[in-house]
């Protein structure tokens, strides 16, 4: 689960701010428990757990179904969540002047994939799931998900800097998580970043969500299909490449060697050699959590 500072996430903000709910969390792992077992844990009554229980309900922490067999008449509970991640505000660094580009989904000029895999825009998938040809499709420039199990996209945009303008900071945002058939909550992925074939970082995205819908997922698009990602947000300056504050390489702005290059490479890869080759999935404007595509942001002084 993924959020943010909105009214939306205030809900699960104000259920985890319960001891007594902490403690349903913990009790409850990975295991499935009915009304009244979590009650006699608790030593409180039904009624009050089965309020408790509710608030989460309706935050999307805790899914429930009805019992089998003989306990078909108890409410059986369990987690929806594996992990929750929270996304604050981005910086602003108003000291530079900036170019700016909205990079599409399916602008990719290169690609070498392998099932599963596929494309989709907002109203269907383009061709046929898990045949790497519909890559080519004509219809793929509007693609607003993307998703592969192995392989390599790689897009090439113009490099906007003029000769008198100095490159202090290069920042890329994606929404992006691995790749599991059907959705897998738990099913991280090594994910390089190649910048002009220079490969400026390497994140291990945790997993691939469908534990709520996406906020801007398509409502014909399977509830057990990957919903959203993680927003990210890569920044290389003149010290070292980081992603979301936290460093990741010692590579820089300068390394990059941007003014050498009219266009600008960037190549999202699973390598061969990868700990954890999980796939990697791509979220762009009209899916996902963030109503956005892939943003380049180059920050630079005169």
């Amino acid at each position: 689960m993924e959020l943010d500072l909105s009214k939306e996430s205030r809900l699960v903000f104000q259920a985890l701010a319960s001891e007594t709910r902490l403690k349903i969390i913990r009790f409850l792992g990975n295991q499935k428990k009915s009304i009244g077992d979590i009650a006699d844990y608790l030593k409180i009554s039904k009624a009050i757990t089965t309020r408790h229980i509710q608030q989460m309900e309706d935050c999307g922490l805790l899914g429930s179904e009805r019992g089998i067999n003989e306990h078909r008449n108890k409410k059986i509970v369990y987690l929806k969540v594996d992990n929750i991640h929270i996304k604050f505000p981005k910086k602003v660094y108003s000291e530079f002047q900036l170019h700016s580009t909205d990079l599409k989904i399916g602008h990719f000029t290169d690609f070498s994939v392998k099932p599963t895999c596929g494309l989709a825009t907002v109203k269907e998938i383009v061709g046929k799931s898990d045949e790497p040809k519909y890559f080519l499709d004509t219809n793929r420039v509007d693609a607003a998900l993307l998703w592969f199990s192995e392989g390599f996209v790689e897009y090439k945009i113009p490099n906007l800097l003029r000769d008198n303008e100095v490159p202090e900071m290069l920042e890329i945002s994606f929404e992006i998580a691995s790749e599991f058939p059907i959705s897998n909550n738990i099913w991280p992925s090594d994910i390089s970043i190649f910048i002009n074939d220079i490969k400026v970082a390497t994140y291990t995205v945790p997993g691939n969500f469908s534990d709520t819908r996406g906020r801007y997922t398509p409502r014909w698009w399977n509830d057990h299909f990957s919903q959203y990602g993680l927003l990210k947000h890569i920044r290389i300056n003149k010290l070292d490449t980081g992603i979301d504050g936290e460093k990741y390489s010692t590579v820089t702005i300068d390394s990059l060697k941007l003014h050498d290059h009219p266009l600008m490479k960037l190549r999202f890869e699973i390598e061969e050699d990868a700990k954890n080759k999980g796939g990697l999935t791509l979220f762009g404007q009209g899916f996902g959590n963030h109503d956005q595509n892939i943003l380049i942001n180059t920050y630079y002084s005169s």
